[in-house]
């Protein structure tokens, strides 16, 4: 199963409240996300850290987003927190795997990682923040078929078509 880490989740959790502009202390980014203080400072150093976010010391201090939302990818966010997106051991590159001589699918799960990588890249802080507010951005996302077995498989979104 593909999914991102609790501490990804938070971070973005995090991120979503800052997009505002505003600057916002680590206790009170806690305290609006029920977080406990431990694991958010831990979040914002490590956003703070890769450039995702400013730290501003002092008295009025706080955190900031370093850039506007609409330039913090999904894919920026998840590098941030877990490091670069790889969903096989050899999907970052050659070399990583004993059995690369042998192996029929590692171009195959290479190919998948890049566009696994290309659509975090196109989705925003700023569009998952306005998911976190009840608008939905203009993605045509599939639906899933249902099997039997349990499996479930994608189904493409179908065009709207008007009768004007």
């Amino acid at each position: 199963m593909l999914r991102i880490g609790k501490l990804t989740d938070y971070g973005t959790l995090i991120l979503t409240r800052l997009v505002g502009g505003q600057c916002v202390s680590a206790a009170q980014l806690a305290e609006q996300t029920r977080l406990g203080p431990a694991t958010a400072a831990k979040i914002l150093k490590a956003l703070a850290r890769t450039g995702i976010l400013n730290s501003i010391r002092g008295t009025n201090g706080g955190y900031t987003l370093a850039r506007p939302p609409s330039q913090i990818s999904a894919a920026q966010i998840i590098d941030a927190l877990e490091g670069p997106v790889a969903i096989t051991e050899c999907a970052t590159g050659a070399g990583c795997c004993e059995l690369e001589t042998v192996c029929g699918v590692s171009n195959a799960w290479q190919h998948i990682n890049v566009a696994i990588r290309r659509a975090l890249d196109d989705i925003s802080l700023a569009e998952l923040a306005n998911w976190k507010h009840g608008a939905v951005p203009s993605l045509q996302l599939g639906t899933l078929a249902h099997h039997p077995n349990g499996a479930t498989t994608p189904v493409p979104a179908q065009e709207e078509t008007s009768n004007a």
